[in-house]
């Protein structure tokens, strides 16, 4: 088998011949050049032209066992009679402006699947610069614009990226895993140039998970008139806690007795534990006990907290929508401040809460995305370029290798 042959058969290169092989210790050198056939105008691709001299350009290749490839081409300019143009012809095996083969970034590509961008330069031997270069261009192509005709139900929420508290809106499509939007800031506005995008795409949504501000229910409102607003369970529970974090603190202040004090300091945690958690060995049910018997409202809150978690395990809706209104009858009635302001808060948005029947969404897959936006962020040490760190996000859903920290 000839060395031009070789070229074609093994590195997939048509068009070029070998004129010279060099090998050193880490790398293959092969000095090619074009075919008779291939110099022509680039323009209009004419054969009418005048050679102009040629230019040496280097091309890094797939690795061939140890050896790093290169191909030195010697690549002609030619006066086009026809265009009256001097150009470099085309070369059919790397883009324009690449110094690397098609085939190489093919390789990146595949690789880059399963590793991070510093193991892939380190792996091939490069610079980091060449891996985000050949990444940012094939996402460029793939998610500048996520198609969004196939969205039926999709979780949005927002997220604090790098310093300075930067916000993020991500919107998910919890059918598939896929983030299709990322907006900057956390107010409406930011999505935006999504419900443009998806009125174009003539989508479908049936329902939309979110949590209970008050600037998202009214865009998707507004935007998505027919979908149902589906109020996302973990910040239901997650406000409630916060409610009986507030109570645990106010009781502590007021509290005269020294005994008191000490038994509230500490137990914040274990009041926002549940049950068949605590920690027997630390004698964490003992301490809660201790603190419940000593503070009615804190007793109270704390088993109507336990209570509430059994509103989304109802037979059906209507059943449902009877425990609720029964549940904030007994917040009313309990006479703790804060346990009545919620029970108001979960009346006002008591049809959002109960559409969970309905469809059975939430934004926890969201909320698990948010961590590996964090730790992909984390493992580069903050990505200096935004629309790179957007594009990555595109793909995270397809990413194989670990997001360790």
């Amino acid at each position: 088998m000839s060395a031009s042959t070789a070229l074609y058969h093994v590195l997939g290169v048509s068009g070029y011949q070998v004129k010279e092989i060099e090998q050193d210790e880490t790398r293959l050198l092969l000095h090619v050049e074009p075919a008779p056939r291939l110099v022509r105008c680039p323009n209009c691709k004419g054969k009418n032209v005048i050679r102009r001299g040629s230019q040496e350009r280097w091309f890094r290749n797939l690795p061939i066992g140890q050896d790093c490839t290169w191909f030195i081409a010697d690549i002609p300019r030619v006066e086009c009679r026809d265009c009256k143009l001097v150009r470099q012809i085309d070369v059919p095996f790397a883009d324009r402006r690449r110094s690397y083969t098609r085939s190489f970034e093919r390789h990146v590509l595949e690789l880059s699947r399963f590793m991070t961008i510093h193991d892939v330069a380190l792996h091939l031997d490069v610079s980091w610069d060449i891996v985000k270069d050949i990444q940012k261009r094939h996402l460029l192509k793939r998610y500048s614009k996520p198609r969004l005709k196939n969205l039926r139900r999709i979780a949005i929420d927002e997220i604090c990226v790098g310093k300075g508290y930067r916000f993020l809106t991500i919107v998910l499509d919890l059918e598939t895993g896929a983030i299709v939007f990322v907006g900057e800031g956390k107010k409406a506005d930011s999505l935006k140039p999504f419900w443009t995008r998806l009125k174009r795409s003539r989508a479908k949504v049936e329902a939309v998970a979110i949590d209970m501000s008050r600037a998202y229910r009214v865009a998707v409102e507004r935007n998505l008139p027919r979908a149902a607003i589906v109020f996302d369970r973990f910040h239901v529970v997650k406000l409630m806690n916060e409610k009986l974090t507030q109570l645990r603190r106010d009781l502590h202040r007021e509290a005269c007795d020294l005994l008191q004090k000490q038994v509230l300091k500490g137990v914040r945690w274990l009041l926002l534990k549940r049950p068949e958690n605590l920690d027997l060995k630390r004698n964490e049910y003992a301490r809660l006990q201790e603190a419940l018997r000593l503070n009615e409202p804190l007793a109270i809150a704390y088993y109507l907290k336990e209570d509430l978690r059994q509103l989304w395990d109802q037979r059906s809706k209507e059943a449902a929508r009877t425990y609720l209104m029964a549940w904030c009858m007994q917040a009313n009635a309990s006479g703790v401040r804060v346990l009545q302001e919620f029970a108001k808060t979960l009346l006002f948005h008591a049809h959002g809460i109960l559409a969970w029947y309905e469809h059975p969404i939430s934004t926890g897959p969201l909320e698990g995305t948010n961590n590996k936006i964090k730790t992909l962020n984390r493992q580069h040490y903050g990505l200096r370029d935004p629309t790179f760190f957007k594009l990555k996000l595109h793909q995270l859903h397809e990413a194989k290798y670990a997001l360790v920290g």
